[in-house]
This record gives structure tokens, sequence and C-alpha cells, in this order.
């Protein structure tokens, strides 16, 4: 009996050692993009792009709208959970929170912004260099909270969540005529693939070393660009997708470029087109029903405060939905695409 007591001891050790390994090497999770991983940013600045009301937030913990574009969490928030972190990614300028919250993770992302400083400008948000301006600042805060040391350490081994481009496409480069007039698509993909570069080599000089970035998702099946596109209703619009399709590669290659050229970086592409492709063809198998428009009004062409919280139209339950509104996930399709990509490429930074 001895013997056996002693060896599970052992045992026990043996996996709180491990438990404890896997959490210090990623101790925080900093994110930086746009509406797919804001979690509140833009309530603290002058724009239309908010989601700080109902039904936004309806299935959040304590069911209250805190500026995430989704019934609850978002996929920032999953990708935090699974790496044994809190279950939510505060931002970075709310007030309720401080350093001490931010210390384990944050986010600078802002609903709206781009990789071109000209989409942010669309909505009149936060953009990607100031995002990064920032996150200087949570640096300065950080060192003076934890020590210079533990600080380094934190900002060495976090794993920074990019997540970022749809509106680079949707809303700044097919609607307005400035970017088409200066660039063919083709080479609007360049254009920003070295904003990319730029962002990733400037996030390495400021301390980076494990990197996610996520691709574009089949941006032809939003339920908006299916609505907008009246012949394509009932399917997704495949310019739009082929496109994302373009961008991903591109976005890949720039991935393996960079882990070559920079010492010491870890990056990971995360493929979120062909997990999200999937769950819109095959809902049932995710265990949801509509795929065509999102939870919130008719599902064809609301979000933000178009998703009027009186309207009778929003559904009851939005677990059965793809979308919650008409651009932008529901919380289980998150969750669902977030703990793909985490088995997929991101569990290993374990």
């Amino acid at each position: 009996m001895a013997y056996v007591c002693t060896s599970i001891r052992l045992f026990l050790v043996q996996v709180l050692i491990l438990v404890s390994k896997c959490k210090a090497e990623v101790p925080a999770v900093i994110v930086f993009g746009d509406s797919s991983v804001d979690s509140g940013n833009n309530n603290q600045i002058p724009t239309m792009a908010r989601s700080n009301f109902e039904p936004y937030g309806r299935d959040f913990l304590g069911g209250r709208p805190t500026g995430r574009f989704s019934n609850g969490r978002i996929a920032s928030d999953f990708v935090s959970e699974a790496f044994g972190l809190k279950p939510t990614v505060p931002a970075f300028l709310d007030p309720m929170y401080n350093i001490s919250d931010f210390a384990s993770g944050v986010c600078f992302a802002s609903a709206g912004t781009g990789y071109d400083n000209a989409t942010s400008n669309v909505m009149g948000v936060i953009p990607l260099w100031r995002e990064v301006e920032y996150y200087k600042d949570y640096q300065k805060k950080l060192k003076e909270y934890a020590g210079e040391e533990k600080a380094n350490e934190i900002i060495r081994e976090a794993l920074y969540l990019v997540s970022i481009g749809t509106n680079d496409f949707l809303e700044n480069y097919y609607i307005f005529p400035d970017r088409q007039s200066q660039f063919t698509i083709r080479q609007y993909e360049d254009f920003l693939i070295g904003i990319a570069r730029n962002f990733i080599q400037d996030l390495y000089g400021l301390g980076a070393r494990k990197i996610a970035l996520a691709g574009l998702p089949p941006m032809g099946c939003l339920p908006l660009e299916r609505a907008t596109n009246i012949m394509e209703f009932h399917g997704c619009v495949e310019e739009y997708n082929n496109l994302a399709l373009e961008f991903n590669g591109k976005l890949e290659g720039l991935v393996a470029k960079l882990n070559e050229e920079l010492p010491g970086l870890n990056m990971e592409f995360a493929d979120v087109y062909n997990i999200f492709l999937q769950i819109i063809r095959r809902p049932s198998t995710y265990g949801m029903e509509v795929v065509e428009v999102g939870c919130c009004g008719t599902g064809t062409f609301e979000m933000s405060y178009l998703c009027d919280p009186q309207s009778p139209f929003t559904c009851t339950d939005a677990n059965k939905y793809v979308f919650w509104d008409a651009f932008h996930p529901s919380e289980k399709t998150s969750q669902i695409i977030s703990n793909h990509l985490f088995k997929k490429g991101l569990a290993k930074f374990l």
C-alpha cells in the first residue's frame, strides 16, 4: 500500500510539474486585430463600430454586452482559456481593468480596422500602428508592475495572436475608389503583405517571439455578402472566397520567410478559412442548423447599431446559428474554430 501511495504521489507531482511548465511557457495572450478579436476597445473611442449594447453579449458571462461582436465570447477568449489562462482577454482601453489584469492577457484590437491605415479611417477606428503604440505603453506599465526581469519574460514567452485583414477588402477596397485607382487587387494584396511584414518585424523588435497570424475567413460566405450579392444569396460569393484563399497563401508564405529570417521567432499561420468553411458547408456536423443568415434581426444586413435589441426577428438560440450578426460568427462557431486551431497548431507553443 505504501508503495502504491508513493507511486501515486510521484505521478501527481510529475503532472503538477508538467502543468506548471505549460502555463509558464505561455504566461499571457496578447491580441492585435479587428472585430474578430476586439474585446471592447472601440467602446472608448468615438466610432459607430461598436457593440456595447444588447443583444450583443446576451450569452456572455453575466449576460452583459462588452463590446465583443458576438452573443458571447470570441476566439481570443477561447485561445486564452485553452492555454490555462483567463477565460476572457480584457481590452486595453477598458477603464474597468488595470495592469494587474493585463499581465496575463490584453487586447489592443479595434473593430473595423485593417492592415491599411485607410481602412481604419472608414469608421474612425484605431489603426494597426496605434495598436502597436498602445502595446509599447503596455510594456512600460508591465515593467513598472512586475519588474524588468519578469516583464521581459512575459513579453518573450507570451503568445501574440493577430487576426486582421477582412476589412481591408470588404470595407475598403471593394467599396471606395481610392485604393482601386492605385492598385489592382493583386497589387493591393502585396501592399498589405508588405504592411504585415513590417508589423511582425516591429513586434519582433519589441520582444515578441511566439506569434500566431490568422488568415482570412471565407469572406464570400458572410451573410452580409450573400445578401448584398443577390445572385449569390443561397451560396457563397466565390470571388471573395478565392481572394481570401489567395491572400492566405501569401500570408502563409510570409510566415515561412520570417521564421527563416528572424532568429528565435516561432510563428504559426492559423488557417481559419478551412475549418470555418467546413462549419458553413456541414453545420449539422457541429450541432448547428442555420448558415445563410445571422441570429441578430433578419440576419441579412444587421451588425453594430443595426442589431436592434427590440427586433422581433432575432433568434432565441444563437447556438443553432453559424453567424451571430451578418458579419460575425456566433460564440459557438468561435469556440469550434478556436479549439480546432489550438489542436492543429497553437498547442505547439505549450
